[in-house]
């Protein structure tokens, strides 16, 4: 069982619910993707893998995954939320305007900016999202 596995059905123990197949492959779909899937997305890779899977059950689970801080959801430059694991290393995106690629990156920046935050105005920040958008080196080059 993988850590964020544990830590969802510690979660779920603890709320009086129960960690079931369908939330568990859910959550392992998620944590294997290198995408930031959207929920059909997501339930199109679930559903190939347990036909008795709903749409309906991959929006809960995920409602469920967002409450106990075990997923994140982002715009990235789109209408609808996109999904993925929460990692340990913190990350940010930035999303290109043409092709819509993202790249994910980090930078030591945001962590100065909560330090300064806090040191400010004694606040403790507990999460950080940064989203970015532009063109990528490839679309500005002219390249598709």
């Amino acid at each position: 069982m993988s850590d964020l596995s544990q830590r969802l059905q510690d979660a779920l123990r603890a709320a009086g619910g129960r960690l079931t197949a369908q939330r568990r492959l859910i959550l392992q779909v998620l944590e294997v993707s290198d995408a930031h899937l959207d929920a059909e997305t997501l339930y199109e890779q679930v559903k190939a893998r347990d036909l008795d899977v709903s749409l309906a059950t991959v929006y809960r689970t995920l409602a469920v995954l967002r409450e106990f801080g075990l997923v994140e959801e982002h715009r990235l430059g789109e209408e609808h939320w996109h999904f993925e694991a929460v990692r340990n290393a913190p990350h940010y995106h930035f999303t290109c305007l043409r092709c819509g690629d993202v790249i994910e990156f980090d930078t030591v920046l945001v962590a100065q900016i909560e330090q300064e935050l806090h040191d400010q105005e004694g606040v403790h920040v507990v999460s950080s999202q940064l989203h970015l958008e532009g063109y990528c080196a490839r679309c500005q080059a002219g390249g598709d």
